[in-house]
C-alpha cells in the first residue's frame, strides 16, 4: 500500500465474461463494508465476451479526492495469462508493485517470460480453484482471494461473510458456497518466488 497516498490502487486485466468487473466490485463492497472508502469501476474496449477488459479498484482508509484511471497500480491482477502476450500488463506498476495472475505457472516462469526485473510476482491457479468448487472457469472470486491473501488489507473471512450476504438472494447456496471456498483456498494456495 502506497503510504503517501494512503490508498491502494489496483488495475485488474481479463476478458469479457470472465469477471474481472465483478471481482473489481465485489473487492470495493467487501473494504467499503469493513469501513474504508473506495471506488471500483471498468475501462471498456470493444465490450464482447473474450475482448481484453481492464477495471480499476481503490481502497483507502481517507476520502478518495480524485477520479480517474490507475495509472500507477500497487496491484495488477492478471485473469487471463493469455493477456500476457498481448497487453502490456505490468505498465505503469512500480518496482515495489505486485503482479498476481492466474496460472498455475510458478512465479520464477512468469518473470522469466515477461523478462520481469523487480516487482513481487505471485501465482495461483484460479482456473483450476473455480474449477474444482464451481465446476465452471470463473477466475474471479479466487483472484479476490488472492489479492486478500497477499495484501492482508482486508480479513480472507470477513470478505467472504460479505459474499455470502451480499449473493445469498442472488444465486443458489450451493453457488455461493463454492465461491466462498473459491476466496478461502486461494488465500492459502497463491504462491510467491
Amino acid at each position: 500500500m502506497n503510504t503517501e497516498k494512503h490508498m491502494l490502487e489496483i488495475r485488474w486485466h481479463g476478458r469479457g465474461g470472465q469477471g474481472a468487473v465483478t471481482a473489481s466490485k465485489m473487492l470495493a463492497e467487501s473494504a467499503m463494508t469493513l469501513g474504508k472508502f473506495i471506488q471500483a469501476f471498468p475501462e471498456y474496449g470493444s465490450e464482447r465476451q473474450g475482448a481484453p477488459v481492464k477495471s480499476f479498484t481503490r481502497i483507502s482508509d481517507q476520502k478518495i479526492r480524485y477520479h480517474s484511471q490507475v495509472n500507477t497500480p500497487d496491484v495488477v491482477l492478471v485473469l487471463d495469462p493469455t493477456l500476457l502476450g498481448v497487453v502490456d500488463v505490468t505498465e505503469g506498476l512500480g518496482e515495489d508493485g505486485i503482479l498476481i495472475i492466474n496460472t498455475p505457472a510458478q512465479p520464477a516462469e512468469i518473470r522469466k517470460q515477461l523478462n520481469l526485473k523487480g516487482r513481487k510476482i505471485f501465482t495461483v491457479d484460479a482456473t483450476g480453484i473455480s474449477l474444482r468448487h464451481l465446476g465452471k472457469s470463473i477466475p474471479n472470486t479466487p483472484m479476490v482471494g488472492a489479492i486478500v491473501g497477499i495484501t492482508k488489507m482486508l480479513s480472507a473471512q470477513a470478505v467472504a461473510d460479505d459474499f455470502r450476504v451480499k449473493f445469498k438472494d442472488k444465486f443458489r447456496p450451493e453457488i455461493v458456497e463454492g465461491n466462498v471456498k473459491c476466496i478461502m483456498d486461494a488465500t492459502t494456495e497463491v504462491k510467491s518466488e
